[in-house]
């Protein structure tokens, strides 16, 4: 085993990423895969393509059905992963979405669909996790995906539902962190800046003009360089990182 192997790799361990059926997820899931982890997504549409691509790697991944706002349903496919994969060591959070609507314009109904998947649905996921981590005395990683957009308000993109669900999530990753350190089980978060992803394009032009003056780098992100962010946070090298925030945005929060 390389230094890089002992320090890094995840071989053994089972790993669950929710929305892991396109863009972020899917690029993490396969590079968890790729560092040795068994991958179990889960998602409401199913991601088969995503299961295809870790297994032409040489990996090992499935796929089940489940909504990450419905708390049954959730208990349910973490029961399966046990029983089929004999524990859970790691979770990538990452199931959300966002509306980009002028606040004076938007339904209570959209900003409650954006609260229920990004922050409550995180919640139910990092719970469900934590209880089955904490009863079977696993020293586990949950990740949570936050954004930049927690901790910065995106100018002139207005998603003030989007922006506070990420705030909710940094800090709930905070509390659970310091309430869960005496099991073992680690909680930090992940805040990427603008990533171009299948989300990012329909994007309208006009902001995405606006960002890149912005972005001191002058580009946005690819999903594969938040990989490495992700595996740290995950692996046991980075046992005392817990309750942090791990942006990585191109110096965008920097300004």
């Amino acid at each position: 085993m390389s230094f890089l192997d002992e320090l890094f790799g995840l071989k053994g361990k089972t790993a669950l990423v929710t929305g892991g059926g396109r863009g972020i997820g899917q690029v993490v899931a396969i590079g968890l895969a790729k560092a040795g982890a068994e991958i179990a997504i889960v998602s409401r549409t199913g991601a088969d393509e995503t299961v295809g691509l870790i297994e032409k790697a040489g990996g090992k991944a499935y796929s089940l059905l489940a909504d990450v706002t419905d708390e049954a349903a959730v208990d349910s496919a973490l029961k399966q992963i046990l029983a089929r994969s004999g524990s859970l060591d790691i979770v990538f959070n990452n199931a959300g979405i966002c509306i980009h609507e002028d606040t004076l314009k938007a339904s209570i109904a959209d900003w409650r669909q954006v609260i229920d998947i990004n922050l409550t649905g995180e919640y139910i996921v990092a719970r469900a996790a934590g209880r089955i981590m904490i009863e079977k005395g696993i020293k586990g990683s949950i990740i949570n995906m936050a954004s930049m957009s927690g901790s910065i308000v995106n100018v002139p993109q207005w998603q003030a539902s989007y922006n506070a669900s990420k705030a909710g999530v940094i800090h709930l990753t905070r509390s659970l962190a310091a309430e869960w350190a005496l099991y073992g089980v680690r909680v930090n978060s992940l805040s990427p800046g603008y990533i171009a992803t299948p989300m990012s394009v329909d994007t309208p032009q006009e902001l995405k003009d606006a960002w890149m003056p912005l972005i001191p780098v002058h580009r946005m992100g690819n999903p594969e360089e938040l990989i490495g962010a992700v595996i740290y946070l995950a692996a046991d090298s980075s046992g005392y990182t817990n309750g942090s925030d791990l942006i990585v945005d191109g110096a965008y929060t920097c300004l």
